[in-house]
């Protein structure tokens, strides 16, 4: 792990200033103690990060989750009942680790999860231009289209013009400009640049430019920085931590609510796994199974001091892709960071200006939804196009999931079609002595899926024709489609189709009935 370190250390610095917002943002759009969000995120890093089979992936508290927790905070009866759900919620992510239930991530289609990254980018694209302008109504981290403030994603962008902070927005220019400088010409120029990266250049500047300013026109008010809880003492800073209430376990709502985090948070971290493999150069594959067992772990230690649910996050682990970084050491330090900082520096952290961290996020969201992916999708035909875009709008307009599974059902219904195209060649052949030559060859799988353009085909054929029925190639070959046979059989007759079924087994002409004959096939054949 530590043979990357000159990539894995820069890396896990960048991942840190995404991260910190983003763990505090959560934290308030779940109605949570902001330190909690803190506590998920150090979680996450440190032990998830060690414990996980990806060597890419970040993982934290999750945007997706933030609705689910708000609402069970208030149903539970206070935070401490709502940490025995997380608790429970991580025992059940563990046996869902130990019954191998994360080979469900492999069953999403590469258009999907391509919508997904995409879908991503657009959300973090939009929901950082009001933050990059000094607008702050809205907390960071909160992803849903409707947000806390009563706007939404795009009406919050029309509030922009009438609040717009100009300190905060000369900072994010100048915050972005780095940025661009720096990944698109000075990296280049020699180790130093590669080794320190851009956003820790940025967030710099932007401390600088914030103390420098204080009292002048250009300053930045305290509603525009980063808001860590500040502990005045070591008692303070314990006080901090909340301990689940075990005396409500019996609570049937405590055990739906950890159902429903075991659930949804596997979910998210078999659809990131899934993401950031695909983003990750070297196209590692990393073990779902042990990532649900990592992610089990994690949630009950969360849950136990008073953590949010942790997921693995597709921001945060773009963000260290992006970074370049290259093993696990990237997220494991970028918790240790968390964790010294909110001890050690909690006042500096709280002099950054939001606006210099969205426009990190702004080059990590494009990043992901670059044009030249939409370009690509639509080359790739319709079939991948559809549910691309489908799942694009989809985690727009409502949520990861939502989208996630629109897509998926738009992915199912193109391949049921492409199913039922492919069941089959059909070839007309020539004409003598008055009779139309068919020949119809079986796909390798031939399931009830294809039983409409089979029956289809079947009905088509004219009067006093030849059919071949090549069935050599076919391995599987659904009762149902054998029961279609069966029943043209009679028809045949009586419209004077003549038949020869050539099989492995040898050619019949006109089965007397092809119930028995399919019967006999080996059940390989």
């Amino acid at each position: 792990m530590f043979k990357y370190l000159k990539n894995d250390l820069p890396a896990s610095v960048v991942v840190f200033f995404v991260a910190l917002p983003l763990c505090l943002g959560i934290a308030l759009a779940s109605g949570a103690p902001l330190f909690s969000g803190l506590i998920a995120g150090i979680i996450g890093g440190i032990v998830v990060g060690a414990l996980s089979g990806s060597q890419i992936g970040v993982s934290g508290p999750a945007a997706g989750l933030a609705a689910i927790v708000l609402t069970a905070i208030g149903a539970l009866g206070g935070y401490e009942n709502f940490l025995v759900a997380v608790v429970l919620g991580g025992v059940i992510q563990l046996v869902f680790g130990f019954l191998k239930a994360g080979i469900i991530g492999y069953y999403f289609p590469s258009s999907v999860i391509k919508g997904m990254l995409t879908g991503i980018g657009i959300i973090i694209i939009f929901k950082q231009i009001p933050h990059f302008f000094g607008y702050d109504a809205d907390p960071e981290g909160d992803f849903a289209f409707s947000q806390m403030d009563g706007e939404n994603t795009l009406s919050e962008l029309g509030n922009i013009a009438g609040s717009i902070s100009i300190g905060a927005t000369l900072i994010g220019v100048i915050a972005l400009a780095i940025l661009i400088l720096w990944s698109n010409v000075l990296s280049k120029k020699g180790k130093f640049f590669q080794l320190v990266q851009g956003p820790l250049v940025a967030v710099a500047v932007g401390i600088i430019y914030y103390v420098s300013t204080m009292g002048t026109d250009y300053a930045i008010s305290a509603e525009h920085l980063v808001s860590v809880p500040v502990p005045d003492s070591v008692d303070s800073f314990i006080g901090q931590f909340a301990f689940p209430n075990f005396g409500a376990i019996t609570n049937p709502a405590i055990w739906v609510t950890a159902f429903t985090i075991a659930l949804v948070a596997s979910l998210e971290t078999l659809l990131c796994v899934e993401a950031t493999d695909k983003l990750d150069p070297e196209k590692r594959v990393t073990p779902t199974n042990r990532e649900l067992l990592a992610q089990g772990t994690g949630n009950i230690l969360s849950g136990m001091i008073g953590g949010l649910p942790v997921t693995q996050v597709i921001v945060r682990s773009s963000a260290n892709i992006q970074s370049g970084g290259k093993t696990k050491m990237s997220a494991i330090i970028h918790g240790f960071l968390l964790l010294i900082s909110v001890i050690l520096i909690p006042t500096l952290l709280n002099k950054i200006p939001l606006s210099v961290l969205a426009a990190i996020l702004l080059i990590v969201g494009y990043k992901l939804a670059k044009p030249a992916t939409f370009k690509a999708m639509w080359k790739a035909g319709w079939k991948q196009f559809v549910p691309f875009i489908v799942t694009v709008v989809g985690i727009f307009f409502i949520d990861l999931l939502w989208g996630i599974g629109l897509g998926l059902a738009v992915g199912i219904v193109v391949v049921l079609y492409k199913s039922y195209k492919n069941s089959h060649f059909l070839n007309k052949e020539d004409i003598s002595n008055g009779t139309q030559k068919m020949k119809m060859t079986l796909a390798e799988e031939v399931t009830f899926f294809n039983k409409g353009a089979i029956l289809k085909e079947l009905d088509n054929l004219p009067e006093n024709s030849y059919l071949e029925l090549d069935v050599r190639k076919t391995r599987f070959l659904d009762n149902d489609i054998i029961e279609i046979l069966e029943d043209f059989a009679l028809k045949a007759k009586s419209r004077n189709i003549n038949i020869k079924l050539i099989s492995e087994r040898g050619i019949v002409d006109n089965p007397p009935s092809y119930i028995e004959f399919f019967k006999l096939r080996p059940k390989t054949a």
